[in-house]
Parts: C-alpha cells; structure tokens; sequence
C-alpha cells in the first residue's frame, strides 16, 4: 500500500501522510528515530515535519535534536535531496525558551535570519523546501511595551524593548477567544516576509507557511505579499490543530484558505493519542504514553487534551463507538476523517513505535461513507470541539 500523493506547490509534490519529528532526541532515540524514517520513506511517506525547539517538552540540552536526526537519516542513508520534503520552524516570541535566542524574543528579521541558518546548519542542508512560522509574533509574554523603529540601509526593521520585546495577543493553542485588552504592538508583518524573501532569494528556502495563525493573519500575509513582489506568498497554514475532537478550523480560516487556495496541513489528527482509545482503555494507557509520560512537564498539551474533562471522554467514546459499528480501526477512523477535508493537503501526525506508524499508513487509504460522515457530523453538534 503506497501513500497517495498531494500537489502542494509548482514542484513541490508531498505525501499526504506527513510523519512529524517532534519526539526525535526526547521520546525516540537516534537508532529508533532513523528506523522510523526508513520504515516512513519505504511506506512512501516523503513529507517531514520539524521545527528549530524540537524535540517536545522543549530543554535546552535537547534543543533542534529533531531536525539534527532527520538530516543524519539524509546523510546516512544517502538519499537524494530531491526525494524528500522538509518542512521546518521559526519558533515565536516565549519568553521561557532562553536557549533560544534569549526567548525568542520576537520576530524580527535578525531572528528569522538567524532561525534559518541554524537549521540548515543542524539539517545540514542547503535549502528547506517549507519553511514555517510556528507561531505569531502576535503573542504576549510579558507586559513591558514594544516600539519597532526603521533599521539597517536595507530598509530591516529593529526590536528595540526594556527587557523583553512583546508581541501583541493572539488566540492558539487551545485559547479561541480573542481579547482586544491584551493587545501589545508587534514586528510588522512586512519586516517578517521582508526576511523571509530574502532566504528565498538566496536559495535557502523555496516556500513559505504559517503555523497556528487566525484568519486576520493569513489575510494581512496574503494582503502584504499582493502588494510587494519581493514578499513571497504563503502556501500552507498548519492549523491549530485539526481533528475529530477539534473542528475550529472550519469555523473562519477554512474561509480563508479556500478562496485564497492555501493548503491545510491538519496537525494532531489523533489528538495526542487520545483518538486512539488507549487513554481510556481499561489499564489507563500505557506509562510511555505521552500524556502519561510528561504528565506536570508539558502544559500546553495537558491543558488542551485534559483527560479530566468529562466532554472529551464521552465524545472520544461515540467516535470509538463509529469506528466499531462500522469494523474499522479508531485510528484509520481518525486519519481518514482529517484526510477527506477538501482543503488538507496533508496530515501532520507523531509516533514513536513501528506498529503505530504501521496503523496510520494502514488508515491513509480508508474511504469514508456518507453514512459514517453523518454519524460522525452528530457526534460533532452533540459534543463541538472539545479540545480546541
């Protein structure tokens, strides 16, 4: 069984399966996370996700191990540059992540420039084929004021900030409320693809994207590109997450991307493995289990698929209940839910184990009825969104 092919780009031709590193150097070794490479790429997988803070939870101490495995599995395997697809990150304003750039601190063309360099050094590589921005700029951490004043001859921009540079807020990561009270300024969004531009220009990046952005940012991106011929326009948007238990997507940005013809890269299909059943499977889980394994040390996931809320359990226990009425495994049920959106290009998805990369390339090729999309569009107005 081959994975089928998506056209994302003039030449730029990805799997629809797309097999996320973000365990590599945390959860999977090296040995481990280049037979999971090898066992992707024979199945027919050839689109890789990374990103410069990777592994998760992020450390200092394991910092871009993720995109160093991928470009070791290049090297060591001697596999033509032309036969892959690596996307990667930006990673935005943190604040926590000091290891990074001192934050980062914001998005500004030094720290793009600098983003980019570091991960083809660390990929050792010359050029990524998508390169992303994880996060807005547009991302409060702290409550000192940011001025943003003209920079260098070649028309940069500058962050100039107290302590820290602050972005103004938006909604991710589970949040779905905009509140214009923590509004902050920001780097501008010209300043961003300014720098973005200019890796393309130097032949380190071919295309560009954006990851847990909202509709008003995808739209000043487009906007900005439009109007500059220097600005390269985005391609994708990793959405902030797309599965069974999370629809949000559809709601503004699916909008967006249609008529805009970007491509969706759906993130978190099985929603951290809760999809899967195993949480509420008789023993608990098994103790590796992600949100058993970093229980207390990984906020953002624990808070956006808390086990505890009642609306997820019993919404994941209607989809199980899908699956079996019509004999098909909850992650195929998953899978192909996410895949059979118009506007998912691919679906950006993790493991850690053989068997369960073996499940998901088993459930790339799953068709669903009419029948079943109906069962599953009541379970969705029974219980909307119970992970965000």
């Amino acid at each position: 069984m081959s994975v089928p092919l998506f056209n994302l780009a003039p030449n730029l031709t990805v799997s629809r399966l797309c097999l996320g590193t973000m365990t590599f150097g945390e959860q999977n070794s090296l040995p481990q996370s280049l037979r999971l490479l090898d066992q992707a790429f024979d199945a027919g997988i050839n689109f890789f996700d990374s990103a410069e803070m990777y592994p998760v939870p992020q450390r200092a101490e394991t910092q871009g191990k993720s995109e160093e495995y991928f470009g070791q599995w290049v090297r060591k395997r001697k596999i033509s540059r032309d036969r892959v697809v690596i996307a990667t990150k930006v990673a935005g304003p943190s604040g926590q992540m000091s290891w990074i750039r001192d934050g980062p601190k914001c998005l500004d063309a030094k720290n793009i420039t600098e983003a980019v360099d570091g991960s083809l050094k660390r990929l050792q590589m010359d050029h990524i084929d998508l390169y992303q921005i994880h996060w807005p700029d547009r991302f409060v951490y702290s409550s000192y004021p940011l001025s943003i004043s003209p920079g260098d001859s070649l028309g940069l921009w500058t962050c100039h900030f107290k302590t820290n540079c602050v972005s103004s807020y938006v909604p991710m990561f589970g949040e779905t409320e905009y509140d214009p009270v923590r509004q902050f300024s920001s780097v501008p969004i010209e300043e961003q693809l300014d720098a973005l531009g200019r890796a393309v220009d130097a032949g380190k990046i071919r295309y560009i994207g954006l990851s847990n952005e909202t509709p008003y940012g995808v739209m000043k991106f487009l906007h900005f590109a439009e109007n500059n011929v220097h600005y390269p326009k985005i391609i994708s948007v990793q959405v902030n997450s797309y599965s069974l238990l999370c629809r949000t997507f559809d709601s503004g940005m699916a909008e967006c991307c249609h008529h805009e013809r970007i491509y969706v890269l759906g993130y978190s299909p099985l929603a951290m493995g809760i999809l899967s059943g195993k949480y509420f499977a008789s023993d608990g889980a098994p103790s590796d289990a992600r949100l058993n394994l970093f229980k207390g040390r990984y906020s953002e996931g624990e808070s956006r698929y808390s086990l505890a809320r009642n609306t997820l359990k019993l919404a994941t226990m209607e989809y199980l209940g899908i699956a079996e009425k019509y004999g098909l495994h909850p992650v195929s049920l998953a899978i192909a839910f996410v895949l059979n959106h118009p506007l998912v290009a691919s679906t950006v998805f993790g493991v850690t184990k053989s068997w369960q990369l073996e499940e998901v390339i088993s459930a790339c090729n799953v068709e669903l009825t009419s029948e079943i999309i109906a069962d599953i569009n009541k379970i969705h107005a029974k219980f909307p969104n119970p992970c965000p």
